[in-house]
């Protein structure tokens, strides 16, 4: 087996699927199969504790160049959704018009770069964070990337009827959102010697995503999968999903201080915060758990998951008795599924396994093994 993670796989956690058109996806059979599933996801939204398992169907083109092809997207997803039904699971899979990260920062001028192959990238348009304050921001909607992705969701939503659960774009903290502003070796100096400015941007990011959210929340209305992006969602769960990658590059403290307030701001009116980091943030759980509303929080807990993931997997047990769910992405076989999930699971935990086996017989012997383990 091997421990490490591959550095010659283009995305670890991506399964490979064929492309189904509308007009050939049974919708009837997939709605039912949500249905069902649905109820488990009510039961265990409404418990303090208890564990659901989910098989996650990641298709890697729509996470990189395949992404800027509306039609393929939705076409290879709903080959994932079609296959994800061949996996014993308890959470459904859900359409996600994923368009790259940088939508926020498209407000202030800029456009994607596009690399044959690869994902969009937004290079930073300015040196310092007055450079950026000066600059007067346009609505996301007004923008390149944020008109794409809100005609993205019309695409998805009209050729569905809404009959098929959709999550919101990747969305970005306002931590996050920096680097695709200006260099982020000036921001850690801006939060030492001028963090009110800081505080000022984060709050001019907050009410730009905000809107924007609102925005795709009214086109997908009641087929809104929460928490949406990277995270098992549902729509009787509630929350937004935020990544939040550079916290790990500040103390927990200024984290609380100068960065949650934001989180907080952007994703209460949506059922509250969702907060994900890739890497090892064993550190910070006792800051992540302080965020204010907070629903869910995701990890990596494999090696084979993501090179940066934690092996103190114990940390994480302050979990247990918060009511927060712990989203467990853990990318392994049996033995890996079973030695990571022993370590993780204590009383009063609420969590998601998150499981990525090759075979739909794999993936039924982990669930069965899952719900074993954390009894």
């Amino acid at each position: 087996m091997a421990q490490k993670f591959d550095n010659q796989l283009a995305d670890s956690q991506a399964t490979q699927v064929l492309q189904v058109k509308p007009a050939d996806f049974n919708f009837d059979l997939y709605e039912s199969y949500a249905d069902s599933l649905n109820l488990t996801c009510t039961d265990f939204w409404q418990q303090k504790t208890g564990v659901v398992v989910y098989r996650r169907m990641r298709v890697g083109e729509c996470f990189s160049f395949g992404c800027k092809d509306m039609a393929r997207s939705l076409e290879l997803q709903l080959g994932a959704l079609e296959k994800s039904m061949l996996y014993k699971a308890d959470v459904p899979n859900f359409l996600e018009p994923w368009y790259g990260i940088g939508t926020v920062a498209s407000a202030f001028g800029g456009d994607y770069l596009w690399y044959e192959g690869n994902a969009p990238a937004l290079k930073p348009r300015f040196q310092t964070i007055d450079e950026v304050l000066a600059c007067e921001s346009v609505e996301i909607a007004q923008t390149n990337i944020g008109r794409h992705t809100l005609d993205m969701i019309e695409y998805f939503m009209d050729h569905t009827k809404g009959r098929l659960p959709v999550s919101l774009t990747d969305t970005q903290s306002p931590l996050n959102i920096i680097g695709h502003l200006y260099p982020l070796n000036n921001f850690f100096m801006d939060t030492m010697i001028e963090p009110e400015k800081v505080i000022q941007l984060f709050d001019l990011l907050s009410d730009l995503s905000i809107r924007f959210n609102q925005k795709q929340v009214n086109l997908i209305g009641s087929a809104l999968a929460s928490p949406g992006h990277g995270f098992a969602s549902s729509t009787k769960w509630q929350g937004l999903g935020m990544s939040d990658d550079n916290a790990i590059m500040i103390s927990p403290d200024q984290y609380l201080e100068m960065a949650a307030p934001s989180v907080e701001k952007i994703c209460t009116p949506l059922g509250g915060p969702v907060f994900h980091s890739c890497g090892d943030w064993a550190g910070w759980v006792e800051a992540v758990l302080r965020i204010k509303g907070l629903k869910i929080a995701d990890g990596a807990f494999s090696m084979q998951t993501d090179p940066g993931a934690t092996d103190n997997l114990e940390a994480f047990h302050s979990f247990a008795n918060t009511g927060v769910v712990l989203n467990a992405r853990i990318v392994g076989n049996l033995n890996t599924i079973r030695e990571q999930v022993s370590r993780l699971w204590v009383p009063g935990m609420k969590l998601v396994a998150v499981t990525y086996c090759e075979s739909p017989l794999e993936q039924e012997e982990a669930y069965q093994l899952i719900h074993e383990l954390c009894q």
